[in-house]
């Protein structure tokens, strides 16, 4: 599992490492552009690139106030003069120089706008000029020009082979950063990591001192990148972490924080069965994103962290002994006591109830046509099923009740005949029901009831054994197909340290 995030975290970044000397290649040509772009740097129109390039800072665009060429100057030297620095430059194609009598005129062409008004200002500035005439034109390039490209292409080539070496420093920077995350996750496993035996905190805890030495060789990439203002961002984390937590992970970080607290606290273990948001099956796993639940239907259910620690949780297993109850009537010409010991008895005999705590037979209510008990049991959930048990309680209490002629009459109800019912005629009472009615011989004027006298076994083929379900819901999870395959399970090492009774 750690061998796994550790290649998570290498992938994580080497991706990284594309995705800065990406950013830094664009960023350096964009920078580069707009460097030229404000300083005035253009290349020259004719297709052979100079012997040595054009001066373009600030200082060559800048406009001097005054040309001096002599004390008295003549037409001839401002136009050599004039002619020699529009050549020097190298923005301007066949540059033509006229003057009379102080008025100079400018002919030729160029690529940029800003030439033309800076040879302009300089004739104008240049001693003994009157006026200026500026009939320089700015080239229109052509649609099928394809030089921009190229320029374009030139300058991301340099700014690539540029980056070398420091992709190659970056890289070892990765590497070792790699090197350093495997030595710490180990260090702490050995020492401070080790008497923690709650895999969710151990997970949690190896993150946390991972995650400064991810972020501090990406730190140094991003620096060796030439990024130094995102290298502080990402350092301070007031950039792309705050905006990933507080936004766009924050249901995953609401989940993630309650499965810690769920870890610590500790509210049940693996193959506990506990009932929680309406849901009610055997525990499976939990990760940071949620807890996985197997219902007694054989379904998987899976609830998020965040709702299983608001919600109130039951859990049936915390506890090995559960108690159940079921009632049963018997009729008012009934003993109650002799009723209730012949219930305690069959709850004394039977092997799945315990008897501490001791069952008991109450007197719940006195209705319409009976008497109502309440019969209260214990059973271990861990070895034996409480509804299996509950339903051979019942069958064997009715079971005893008739052997012992207790009568269990049904509800009676009051019928009413406003106009009365007519008699039409006799009616013959078949002879069976005729020798049902007769009194028994003990001559107490009470008719015979039929009660049942086969002995009754302790469980039949339609209950089955009184085991418990969670033996048959772990096969049916075994079998079925895992809904998060591969996914980390926070409570292995519980599992592993305690495992569950069968």
């Amino acid at each position: 599992m750690a061998i796994d995030n550790h290649r998570r975290a290498y992938r994580w970044m080497l991706n990284a490492l594309v995705c800065v000397v990406t950013v830094t290649a664009l960023s350096t040509h964009a920078l580069s552009a707009q460097e030229t772009e404000s300083t005035g740097e253009a290349q020259p129109a004719d297709p052979q690139p100079p012997v040595e390039e054009p001066q373009t800072d600030e200082s060559a665009l800048a406009t001097p106030d005054k040309v001096n060429v002599e004390q008295i100057v003549g037409d001839d030297a401002i136009k050599a003069r004039l002619q020699r620095i529009l050549v020097a430059t190298e923005w301007f194609e066949n540059p033509q120089v006229q003057v009379e009598d102080g008025i100079v005129f400018l002919a030729g062409s160029t690529q940029d706008e800003k030439y033309r008004e800076w040879a302009g200002k300089v004739a104008g500035n240049t001693q003994d000029v009157v006026a200026v005439v500026n009939r320089v034109n700015v080239a229109t390039p052509s649609i099928w020009d394809m030089s921009p490209m190229w320029v374009v292409l030139k300058d991301l080539t340099r700014t690539t082979v540029q980056s070398i070496p420091l992709l190659i420093i970056a890289v070892l920077i990765l590497g070792i950063t790699g090197i350093l995350l495997k030595l710490t996750v180990l260090i702490a496993d050995k020492s401070v990591l080790k008497s923690v035996d709650n895999n969710l905190l151990r997970e949690v805890a190896r993150k946390a001192l991972a995650v400064p030495v991810a972020m501090l060789g990406l730190y140094l990439v991003l620096k060796v990148s030439g990024m130094t203002r995102l290298a502080m961002t990402v350092l301070g984390g007031t950039g792309l972490v705050g905006l990933v937590i507080g936004f766009a992970f924050r249901d995953i970080a609401e989940n993630f924080l309650a499965s810690i607290l769920l870890s610590v606290q500790n509210p049940f273990r693996y193959g506990d069965l506990i009932e929680v948001a309406g849901y009610e099956g055997y525990v499976q796993r939990v990760n940071t994103r949620g807890t996985l639940l197997m219902t007694m239907e054989g379904n998987h259910v899976q609830i998020p962290n965040s709702t299983i620690y608001k919600e109130t949780i039951k859990n049936y297993s915390a506890n090995p002994n559960c108690r159940f109850d079921f009632g049963i009537g018997i009729g008012y010409d009934v003993p109650i006591t002799r009723a209730q010991e012949a219930a305690m008895n069959i709850l004394t005999d039977h092997p799945a109830v315990l008897n501490d705590p001791e069952p008991q037979v109450l007197v719940e209510k006195l209705g319409a046509a009976t008497v109502n008990l309440r019969v209260f049991a214990w059973v271990n959930v861990q070895k034996h099923s409480w509804i299996k048990v509950r339903s051979s309680l019942i069958r064997l209490v009715k079971s005893g009740f008739e052997s012992q002629g207790f009568e269990m009459p049904d509800e009676q109800r009051e019928v009413i005949f406003p106009n009365g019912v007519p008699i039409l005629g006799a009616v013959s009472v078949p002879q069976d029901d005729e020798q049902r009615a007769l009194p028994d011989s003990s001559g107490n004027g009470q008719p015979q009831r039929l009660v049942a006298t086969d002995s009754e076994q302790l469980t039949n083929s339609a209950e089955g054994e009184l085991a418990s379900e969670e033996e048959t819901v772990r096969q049916q999870a075994r079998q079925s197909r895992d809904p998060e395959d591969g996914s980390t399970d926070l409570l292995e090492t519980q599992a592993n340290a305690s495992p569950p009774n069968p």
